[in-house]
């Protein structure tokens, strides 16, 4: 399998591509990673150094892949936070001269806007951006709950809503939508939930929740995810092997008292998952 991520990359610390890339080439992927910044570091430490890459100079990058002759031989693509509409624009524009060359690559597009404690933290043409242009030409969309709410214009909490919230979504153009940090006011005290749905059902999963912020823990959610979909063509096992990785990432991460992921001590929980956590059919 291969794909293309068109994502930031920090040197310290692990998000974007910096968090993206190990865990699927530890699954087996052939990962070609286009950087959108090379920062010392993410920005949640208030103070970076390095570039924000102009779009012309990514997509200077994604065109000579084509000319290496890639694109046929991609499965999907994948973009997670967008900067500003110049880089939306150099995506859309992949993604169509991908599927071109691969009628069967698919789209994942990490709608990063924001989340429930934060509030939305993008520029305000972000929203317009997604909801208007890009997500319209995903395959995969992976938010979070309050992303998912902010992006359909809904306001998602029981499980019922936040399945309308995703028919909604899912009427934009994704088939499949794998929403995060589920937190139903009637779950199990002490858990955290995801949903997925595609065509041919909806799953959710319960994990245990585990009090910590881990900057990048979205970025592996929706690369792994994104991988196994591809694989499998299953939103359940995509789901499970998913739910598996990650909660063994963070846990092990919450353990170790450090702030960034322990993304590489972490790698048997994405190569062998677990799988310690069933999906269960809702739809």
């Amino acid at each position: 399998m291969k794909i293309l991520s068109i994502q930031s990359a920090v040197a310290y610390g692990h998000v974007g591509n910096s968090a993206a890339v190990f865990p699927l080439q530890r699954i087996g992927v052939d990962v070609l990673p286009v950087y959108t910044v090379n920062f010392s570091n993410h920005t949640g430490y208030g103070a970076w150094r390095g570039p924000l890459i102009d779009p012309s100079d990514v997509a200077d990058v994604i065109t000579g892949i084509e000319e290496r002759g890639a694109f046929p031989d991609v499965d999907a693509i994948l973009s997670g936070y967008q900067g500003g509409a110049g880089i939306g624009d150099v995506i859309i524009d992949a993604v169509a001269r991908v599927k071109a060359a691969n009628p069967k690559a698919l789209y994942a597009c990490d709608p990063v806007m924001g989340n429930a404690k934060s509030g939305c933290f993008v520029a305000p043409a972000i929203p317009e951006l997604l909801r208007e242009r890009v997500v319209p030409v995903a395959d995969i969309i992976t938010p979070n709950q309050f992303e998912l709410g902010f992006l359909t214009g809904t306001d998602p909490d029981t499980l019922d809503s936040t399945l309308a919230s995703v028919d909604a979504a899912r009427a934009m153009g994704p088939s499949t939508v794998l929403v995060t940090s589920v937190e139903r006011p009637d779950r199990e005290e002490g858990t955290i939930e995801m949903l997925a749905v595609d065509d041919a059902g909806a799953w959710i999963v319960q994990t245990p929740f585990l009090p910590m912020k881990a900057n990048g823990s979205g970025d592996v959610t929706a690369a792994l995810f994104t991988a196994h979909y591809v694989d499998t063509g299953s939103a359940k096992t995509a789901l499970e092997r998913t739910a598996s990785s990650v909660f063994d990432l963070l846990q092990l991460t919450l353990d170790s008292g450090e702030r960034e992921l322990r993304l590489i001590e972490a790698q048997e929980s994405y190569a062998h998952p677990k799988l310690q956590f069933a999906a269960r059919q809702v739809r």
